[in-house]
């Protein structure tokens, strides 16, 4: 396949947990975002445009137990105006925050009439986020009990490879794709887990943003250049019953490349489905559409957006702040909508210094 073919010379070939299924291929095995020379820090949220807040905002917490630290409506706001490209913007945004960063559920007032669509796992586009649990306490029932709507087939998560992770991938209501991976053993370890968290009430935590393009090495340079790091694994997958009941599609093969954003727990994964085909995104997608964004906390927003746009990425707008942080949201070459963000106070609880800071310690 074309991806590997073109690292090969450049990369050392290692076996993994998928061994029989999968060729992974390290690129650079321990790299991570504290490699770059830019002042991104890492992940700092997901993002969920919604049509009901209410609904939304009762079915993730219920399901993840994650700490509701703010809800606020706003209108008349300038600084909201000049941050989603729209006069006159009126919305009511609910800030959950898990033990490792913010899961965000936005309703905009125009999005009333908005048809909800359910995303397919080929994509294209950001196709999910992932909750990660101890296999004793298992996430995947947690979601199932408040009625996400089981993708995987049989109903439950699948156990890949016995290396110690199950997979399930589910709907929410809105259609919104989600992945739960129920972890144990050394794989729990390497996740930076502490028993300790569940007695604190964290026995869930966000792990990704899923990205699905037709052009994987388009879309892996890309975050290459914007991240300033390179990627620490790359994979190619396909004749495996197990993954093909994960995603629910027969004869699945597809190619994956990852970026850790921290230590343990986060990262931006990539992938292109050969069968089926992920097609090309060929819309405009508004910063404020139904579904999934993310953003990327930075330490000098100001220089982060003057270095992306000169590299050609566009902004919405100039950063504003707007309550706890500097922000301006932008695309990546999929049309993928992202967004810089800058703490206000630099120890603030919901920025990624504290908030990996703890999960790392």
């Amino acid at each position: 396949m074309k991806i590997a073919a073109k690292i090969a010379a450049l990369t050392v070939i290692l076996l993994s947990a998928w061994k029989t299924s999968a060729l992974n291929v390290e690129v650079v095995e321990t790299a991570s975002i504290r490699d770059t020379a830019t002042s991104i820090m890492g992940i700092n949220h997901i993002g969920l445009s919604v049509k009901d807040l209410d609904a939304m905002l009762e079915f993730y917490r219920t399901a993840s137990s994650f700490e509701l630290v703010s809800r606020e409506k706003v209108s008349g706001s300038k600084a909201a105006d000049t941050l989603y490209g729209r006069e006159g913007i009126e919305y009511e945004v609910a800030v959950l925050k898990a033990p490792n960063m913010l899961l965000e559920l936005t309703q905009f007032k125009h999005n009333a009439e908005a048809e909800v669509s359910v995303m397919p796992p080929q994509g294209p586009g950001m196709t999910h986020t992932c909750f990660q649990s101890p296999i004793s306490d298992s996430g995947w029932d947690k979601f199932i009990a408040v009625g996400i709507e089981p993708l995987s087939r049989g109903g439950q998560p699948i156990d890949l490879g016995g290396y110690g992770v199950t997979y399930g991938y589910a709907y929410d209501p809105e259609g919104n794709m989600v992945e739960l991976e129920q972890l144990d053993g050394t794989i729990l370890a390497r996740a930076g887990y502490d028993s300790a968290w569940q007695d604190e009430g964290e026995a869930l935590w966000m792990s990704q943003v899923a990205l699905a393009t037709h052009d994987i090495e388009g879309l892996m340079a890309f975050y290459e250049n914007v991240l300033g790091i390179k990627p620490y694994r790359t994979t190619e997958a396909s004749n495996n019953v197990r993954m093909d009941e994960i995603v629910d599609i027969d004869d699945l093969e597809l190619l994956g490349g990852w970026f850790k954003m921290n230590e343990t727990s986060k990262v931006i994964e990539i992938w292109q489905y050969i069968n089926p085909i992920t097609e090309e995104f060929t819309g405009e997608r508004d910063v404020t559409d139904l579904g999934y964004t993310f953003s990327l906390e930075v330490g000098d927003i100001h220089a982060e957006v003057e270095r992306l746009q000169n590299i050609g990425l566009e902004f919405v707008g100039a950063p504003v702040q707007l309550g706890g942080f500097w922000q301006a949201y932008t695309r990546d070459r999929d049309g993928n909508v992202f967004s810089l963000r800058q703490a206000v106070d630099a120890d603030s609880q919901l920025s990624v210094r504290v908030l990996d800071a703890k999960r790392e310690s």
